[in-house]
């Protein structure tokens, strides 16, 4: 307990350091598919796996490669209904039931199932600072939101990006269950997080617009507020916009990727 107090304590720091180093979106330029490599990743340190998989889930891992990511909490849905979603999907096309699996998953993680620990203002800015802690260290965080029992994540990774998820599940998961009795968080168990997650390469400047639409439109979609703006623990809040792609007006701006990088 004693080294998170003090890993906290050094966070602010480590944050004021990480502002000055060069911005990102002097080097981002539009390729297809959209892989940037202006932060140098050390070949020893980071060897990309590419299209691997650790079960049912496949995940994709390469330098440089924005990603869109999300994961939830443990209890965030029933094992009931995940299986009665899978005797389900054996019934539909095989090359759509991945679409209608995540879809379905989003839609029940959106009713706010669980204990939603992540509702919390004190564990919802904890989630908020470890998405931030190596920002422009070892990714670029380009756009999040921190929903109430699943957290999406859009970045440009610099290292291997189960490294990247595991740093944030650690950290928040053992503050989370540190803190759990104080804040009446309502956490069963010892586990906080699933042990997976889904994430998806960014194909082209359509993908990214539409990934980005997704994540500050979530509470929107959920009913947890009216404007995206108006979502405090996500990049759309006005607070929050500093150094990310989160000013909603530039993606209702039919332009290039290149002309909404010339408003940041």
């Amino acid at each position: 307990l004693q080294c998170l107090l003090n890993r906290e304590r050094r966070a602010p720091a480590r944050l004021k350091e990480a502002a000055k180093r060069p911005s990102w979106s002097s080097a981002l330029t539009a390729p297809q598919p959209i892989i940037y490599n202006p932060m140098p990743t050390d070949p020893k340190k980071h060897n990309p796996k590419g299209c691997y998989s650790r079960g049912y889930m496949t995940h994709f891992d390469d330098n440089a490669a924005l990603q869109s990511i999300t994961f939830r909490l443990a209890d965030s849905l029933p094992r009931e209904m995940l299986v009665q979603l899978e005797q389900e999907l054996e019934k539909a096309p095989e090359g759509t039931r991945e679409i209608q699996r995540r879809k379905q998953i989003e839609d029940w993680l959106d009713t706010g199932m669980g204990c939603c620990a992540l509702q919390h203002p004190e564990m919802a800015e904890t989630m908020q600072n470890a998405l931030l802690h190596f920002h422009r260290v070892k990714y670029h965080i380009l756009a999040w939101c921190i929903m109430p029992n699943h957290v999406h994540v859009l970045i440009r990774q610099a290292a291997p990006l189960p490294k990247i998820v595991n740093s944030w599940k650690t950290f928040t998961a053992r503050w989370a269950l540190a803190h759990n009795a104080r804040l009446g968080l309502g956490i069963p168990g010892k586990r906080f997080w699933m042990r997976e997650y889904w994430d998806r390469y960014i194909r082209n400047e359509e993908h990214f617009c539409k990934a980005v639409e997704y994540i500050h439109q979530n509470p929107v979609k959920a009913g947890l507020c009216k404007q995206a703006r108006d979502w405090e623990w996500s990049s759309a809040h006005p607070d929050n916009d500093k150094d990310s792609l989160s000013h909603v007006a530039i993606f209702e701006k039919k332009k290039g990727l290149a002309k909404k990088l010339q408003h940041i």
